[in-house]
């Protein structure tokens, strides 16, 4: 049903542009030169170029990209022999860069609906009207098949094979479960930890120790993160038809125990690449004193359980990853 949903509304988008492109045109020939002297005195209406790289960085996550850039880079060093070659980093970076901004901006299309319902999203580019929900889905699909080929043609197959698993679980099985299902957190968090596996793959052609390591560090770590930010916006979640585990958690019991409980074992998790020769003893040291604030933070969010000890949990797990992978660079082996 959601399939036959979405083409729909994709093949309407399209008519209403032509059927709006053919009344303009009649109306233009109409007005004639008339037309043309009124627009003189006339400012234009067209969005400004902030504007339009605005939306366009919008679209695509911006922020997010950063991140998926971030850890891909992480992965690329940690599976290179030194010394690193830089010209291959700037590949494996910007193709896995590229195919991540393609599924979020499918993500965006798919979910226009859902996001013009929430308060934190309904200022996005296609449910505010400022973007054409067909020229999203182009430009989705364009970034999307660009970075996989991308890396299937500068790094190497499996990288490439990675990345288009990731755009494949986002889009097709993390978005549509948002509305069946509490496990969208956990399914959603898969193609967020895969991008440093295509960075150590594209370094080595290989997937290693080192590469599953920096998979279940992701992979935890999204998980405290995601729930405190469900936690604050429960609602706008409802309101959207979005099920999350905070949907009916009023008190914040069960959003804060759960990410105790991921932090905790984060902070055990993140400890492995000492043990397994990716990293000094030195890291381990660190990654301790971190997770420690780590599991700290989450501890405050299940003892007050109010939306500012949420916000502390989400903005300790911003500060917390790089602080960790930057660990993780400069003790490795």
């Amino acid at each position: 049903m959601f399939w036959r949903e979405h083409f729909c509304a994709l093949l309407a988008d399209f008519t209403n542009r032509d059927s709006y492109g053919a009344t303009a045109g009649r109306a233009a020939q109409r007005a004639g030169f008339r037309m043309k002297t009124a627009a003189l005195g006339t400012p234009s209406l067209a969005p400004s170029g902030n504007r339009v790289v605005g939306d366009l960085a919008e679209l695509v996550k911006a922020r997010l990209t950063l991140l998926v850039l971030l850890t891909t880079a992480v992965g690329f060093y940690l599976g290179s022999e030194r010394p690193i070659d830089f010209v291959a980093l700037f590949h494996a970076v910007f193709g896995t860069a590229a195919a991540a901004a393609g599924a979020a901006a499918l993500n965006q299309w798919w979910e226009r609906s859902a996001d013009a319902l929430m308060r934190r999203t309904k200022m996005r580019p296609i449910p505010a009207g400022r973007m054409p929900p067909a020229r999203a889905l182009v430009l989705g699909i364009a970034l999307s098949v660009f970075g996989v080929g991308y890396l299937a043609i500068v790094c190497n197959a499996l990288s490439a094979i990675l990345a288009a698993l990731t755009i494949a679980i986002y889009i097709f099985a993390y978005t549509p479960l948002k509305r069946a299902s509490t496990a969208n957190t956990a399914i959603g968090a898969i193609p967020g930890a895969i991008p440093p596996m295509i960075g150590y793959a594209a370094a080595r052609g290989d997937i290693g120790a080192g590469a599953w390591c920096l998979f279940a560090i992701i992979f935890l770590w999204q998980l405290p993160h995601f729930f405190a930010i469900a936690w604050m916006y429960r609602e706008d979640y409802s309101r959207a038809g979005f099920r999350m585990i905070s949907s009916d958690d009023l008190s914040g019991e069960r959003s804060a125990s759960q990410s105790v409980f991921f932090c905790i074992l984060l902070l055990v998790v993140a400890g492995l690449p000492t043990f397994l020769g990716i990293a000094s003893f030195v890291y381990l040291g660190m990654e301790l004193v971190l997770g420690g604030l780590f599991v700290a933070v989450a501890m405050r969010f299940l003892r007050l359980r109010t939306p500012r000890a949420a916000r502390s949990l989400f903005f300790a797990s911003i500060i917390y990853l790089p602080l960790l992978l930057a660990a993780l660079v400069l003790t490795k082996s």
